[in-house]
């Protein structure tokens, strides 16, 4: 099966839903039963599978990021010497870290296997506008 390519442009730090494409990309090449990987090939934005219906879920999840790893310019981060590419950089490779840049989710009969509430994001961690690369790949069982 082909491997999909999908652009996502982002404006800042936020969670953008990617569930349609990957669907569309499944019906499109004729998925059938599987598993479907999704690998983001940045180091400072993560992917996550997250509540979709309530948009505070989201919010709440960027700030509680935001708590556990401040821009580098608060005091709390004078540790970091990582600041080539500004204060949101190291940052944004803290919070790369706990959470994942690959997912795999069952395919069947050509769909997702989500939950009734979950979605896919691309979580972006840089507050600069960014062009995110996400590969999506179905692979039948």
């Amino acid at each position: 099966m082909t491997l999909f390519r999908l652009i996502v442009a982002t404006q800042g730090a936020a969670c953008h839903d990617i569930t349609d494409e990957i669907e569309r990309f499944l019906v499109l090449n004729g998925a059938t039963d599987g598993v479907v990987t999704v690998f983001v090939r940045h180091t400072s934005c993560s992917l996550l599978i997250q509540e979709n219906a309530d948009p505070d879920v989201r919010r709440d999840l960027l700030d509680w990021l935001d708590r556990i790893a401040p821009s580098a310019d608060h005091a709390s981060m004078a540790w970091i010497t990582h600041r080539s590419e500004g204060p949101d950089d190291m940052p944004a490779h803290l919070k790369a870290a706990v959470l994942p840049t690959s997912l795999q989710v069952p395919v069947e009969k050509g769909r997702m296997v989500l939950g009734t509430w979950q979605g896919i994001y691309l979580v972006e961690h840089r507050r600069a506008p960014h062009r995110r690369e996400v590969l999506v790949k179905f692979q039948a069982d």
